[in-house]
């Protein structure tokens, strides 16, 4: 028996590259599994962090939440290692062959796709705004949300650079995440944890802020 789906954390570590310049960056590596089989969202930095985290499990998908580097410059060698597809919206195809030029993604994530493991059913909502190909995972029988990099503790994700529009995640936190329930976990791309109903009351100020 391999019981139903549990979410494990590996912190990995390294540098986040855009327009120029480079940031030393921790990213939450999210797996999402039981005792069988697991699921990892963003293939951060490091794949020996993340195999030894996966043990002798099977390794369904590598979900890219986002193309920013920090979050994929991994899951090549992740892939090649246990032969799990990577999965990648298409709008942020551009950012995915700025570093991976040789290497396609195997699969496109489209709005109100299901992935499932362990039993879990893992719904994908487009939210852009940080990038425009930004996902987050949505899990109800977790209670879980996987928000990459659109929702934080304390707001949205950075808009500041190429590719990105604050507009545009106000829209998507507003439209596709705040009307989740509001006991919700939102398991963020990095820091920590948060919850839906935690973070919905703050909207006006973060749209007052402008970041």
């Amino acid at each position: 028996m391999s019981g139903g789906a549990r979410i494990e954390r590996v912190v990995t570590s390294g540098t986040f590259s855009l327009d120029g310049g480079t940031w030393e960056v921790d990213n939450n590596v999210w797996l999402i599994g039981n005792d069988s089989d697991v699921l990892v969202v963003d293939a951060a930095h490091d794949a020996d962090a993340i195999l030894a985290a996966a043990g002798r499990r099977r390794v369904v998908a590598i979900v890219c939440t986002h193309g920013h580097n920090d979050h994929i410059d991994a899951a090549p060698e992740l892939a090649r290692r246990t032969g799990a597809p990577i999965m990648l919206h298409p709008a942020d195809r551009m950012l995915w062959d700025a570093i991976h030029p040789d290497r396609a993604p195997d699969r496109e994530l489209e709005d109100g796709d299901c992935l499932t493991v362990a039993g879990a059913e893992l719904w994908v909502n487009h939210t852009p705004g940080h990038s425009p190909g930004a996902v987050c995972l949505h899990a109800p029988q977790l209670t879980a949300l996987f928000s990459g990099d659109t929702l934080f503790q304390g707001g949205p994700g950075a808009t500041g650079r190429s590719y990105s529009d604050f507009g545009t995640i106000i829209g998507s936190i507003r439209d596709r995440l705040l009307i989740l329930p509001p006991e919700t976990v939102v398991y963020t791309g990095h820091g920590d944890t948060t919850t839906v109903g935690a973070e919905a009351p703050h909207l006006d100020e973060w749209i007052a802020r402008g970041h």
